[in-house]
């Protein structure tokens, strides 16, 4: 089953619009992050894209990533609940809701509108090239996880 296209306008406005529909007292419905929390990990994917705070893994963990975490991230099977989650993504300090759901916003509506053809073949920071369907399942397959620990 093919997921959601996360650079059609139509499926990035709808996961816009779960977010809009979270609120800074939104509990999850399992796991231990706040709703500001889950709103900076899910913007760490795209900080990968488009900012340099985050060091590229050397050789050996990079071959280590695409070996064994490539296909869980870029497949169509969603993530189990509580799932295990890379260092680079825990976030354990208190953050700004708003300040949080504007930046996955501007992140989302950019990567949109870059659309597919900028992404095909692109590398990723920790796994590589890859194609248009493993970076939108990447991105959407993360989001869509987290907005429904947040049931929206």
């Amino acid at each position: 089953m093919a997921l959601a296209n996360i650079f059609t306008k139509p499926v990035s406005d709808g996961v816009i619009n779960r977010i809009n529909k979270l609120t800074a007292q939104t509990q999850p419905l399992w796991g231990k992050m706040e709703v500001a929390q889950m709103l900076a990990h899910c913007c760490v994917t795209y900080e990968m894209v488009y900012e340099t705070k985050h060091p590229k893994p050397n050789f050996l963990m990079r071959l280590m990533l695409k070996s064994f975490v490539k296909k869980m991230v870029v497949n169509e099977a969603p993530y189990p609940r509580n799932s295990r989650t890379a260092p680079a993504f825990l976030i354990s300090d208190s953050r700004d809701f708003e300040k949080e759901k504007n930046r996955l916003i501007t992140y989302i509506s950019k990567t949109q509108e870059l659309g597919e053809a900028h992404f095909d073949g692109k590398e990723s920071h920790s796994f590589g090239p890859l194609n248009v369907t493993e970076w939108n399942n990447m991105f959407y397959k993360h989001l869509d996880h987290h907005l429904n620990q947040f049931g929206v």
